[in-house]
């Protein structure tokens, strides 16, 4: 294991990344030598994979095995479920998710990626980018996922060869470069000899660039507060009414974007009261400023009507607030989503009942191109949808907050996950349709 000490992990950053490609393209064999190589592998985990190996035949430790942890998986040699992992070097902290790459499976890409400040896309050099590399650029995209590396796996079965890699490279930079992906880098690799993931290889010295361990040890990652909308979703509102705190009203939640200071306005939405901080407590602790991902009690000035759901903003940097939503959806149930279906919207902390409206088109993601009103989307479709609540929302552009900016469409029979939203614009927006779906008894 890593001798990082605590001091050495306080003083790190925190990067969050996703590996996605084509089915036996190696992301679980790369994120297994990643995880090998740097040392972040528990000596019984070590053994446990090597036990396993020789069972299925293998004179190697086969390294997918170290997140492929579903019997179905092993069974299969796919992935299937999302594997989370947690490693640290010297230089930074990591959370990665391993996502499948099975087209039935794309929405546990989307769940993976939702969070992710990088995506790293594998590609077999030997078959080039491909429908599913395409699909998995796009979702990345989607969800405003700021870097993306492209990890050209497998050069060892070609020979190493540079045209092969650059062929590549050059093809999927352009169709990134075309959904608006800011960043991409192409690293050619072998994940299973172990060239360019944590050590430099020694067969391909016409590579300069950084090995995967590298970029992602060095990848800006950006935590810029002050360009960030402030927002805290109210999660519970205590009030012990003890003799020690007789007339304490704190307002507790985890702070989703920005950062709040003792003294400023803010305005409780979606009624719109204003007041102003009198107190921030961070683990029972008064500070004057708390910022994003830290769990905090606000206390308020003016005795106003707050509760759980609600959303305290600055009031100077409020978002709108309304009833009609449009967004980009990811459809990740089995069964489908149609136009005049009810369902809840979770927003933040707050839900509300709701009604599909209109379903104006579906993504094709192999060419970005759109599917007029297909009436309904299926499990792995995304679409335009326009949803009708029964309350006011405040929301944001999933553009500007990708906190703020995201929903989930729950069936209200069963609780059941349907779909997950990005509000606002995507890269490929359709043009305006007309409603043409019906009240359906929903009067709001």
């Amino acid at each position: 294991m890593s001798t990082t000490t605590a001091e050495e992990l306080q003083a790190t950053t925190l990067l969050r990344f996703a590996t996605a490609g084509s089915v036996d393209d190696g992301k679980s064999t790369l994120v297994g030598r990643l995880l090998h190589d740097s040392k972040s592998v528990l000596t019984d985990q070590l053994e446990a994979v090597e036990h396993a190996s020789l069972s299925r035949g293998k004179d190697t430790p086969d390294l997918a095995l170290l997140t492929d942890g579903l019997r179905a998986e092993r069974e299969q040699g796919i992935t299937i479920d999302v594997a989370y992992r947690y490693f640290a070097t010297p230089r930074r902290r990591f959370i990665l998710a391993d996502t499948p790459g099975h087209v039935q499976y794309t929405r546990n890409m989307v769940t993976g990626a939702s969070t992710a400040e990088l995506t790293v896309i594998l590609v077999d050099a030997r078959n080039g980018v491909v429908e599913q590399t395409r699909r998995h650029a796009a979702i990345a995209a989607l969800l405003r996922v700021p870097h993306a590396v492209l990890a050209v796996n497998k050069m060892d079965l070609v020979g190493y060869r540079e045209p092969v890699f650059a062929r590549i490279a050059e093809e999927f930079t352009a169709y990134a470069t075309d959904l608006g992906v800011p960043e991409v880098t192409a690293i050619p690799i072998s994940a299973l000899v172990g060239d360019n993931v944590v050590e430099p290889s020694a067969t391909m010295d016409w590579y300069g660039g950084p090995t995967v361990l590298e970029h992602l040890e060095t990848v800006p990652v950006s935590h810029d507060l002050a360009h960030c909308h402030a927002r805290l979703p109210v999660q519970y509102v205590i009030r012990p009414q003890t003799a020690e705190h007789p007339d304490y009203r704190g307002y507790a939640g985890q702070i989703a974007a920005g950062s709040f200071r003792l003294g400023e306005e803010v305005t409780v939405l979606p009624a719109g009261r204003t007041s102003r901080i009198s107190g921030i407590d961070v683990l029972g602790t008064p500070v004057e400023a708390a910022w994003t991902t830290q769990s905090v009690t606000v206390l308020l000035e003016d005795d106003i009507d707050v509760s759980r759901g609600d959303l305290i903003v600055p009031s100077k940097d409020a978002p709108d607030v309304t009833q009609d939503v449009e967004a980009t959806v990811c459809h990740v149930a089995d069964q489908p989503l149609g136009v005049g279906h009810r369902v809840l919207l979770k927003h933040g902390t707050r839900t509300v009942k709701a009604i599909v409206k209109d379903i104006p088109s579906r993504l094709t993601l192999d060419d970005l191109s759109l599917h007029p009103h297909p009436g309904q989307l299926v499990a792995n479709d995304i679409g335009r949808v326009k949803i009708r609540t029964a309350e006011p929302l405040p929301l944001d552009s999933y553009a500007d907050s990708r906190r703020t900016g995201s929903f989930i469409l729950i069936d209200p029979s069963d609780g059941t996950t349907l779909t997950a939203g990005m509000v606002g614009e995507s890269f490929a927006a359709p043009e305006p349709v007309k409603d043409q779906a019906g009240n359906d008894g929903w009067d709001f």
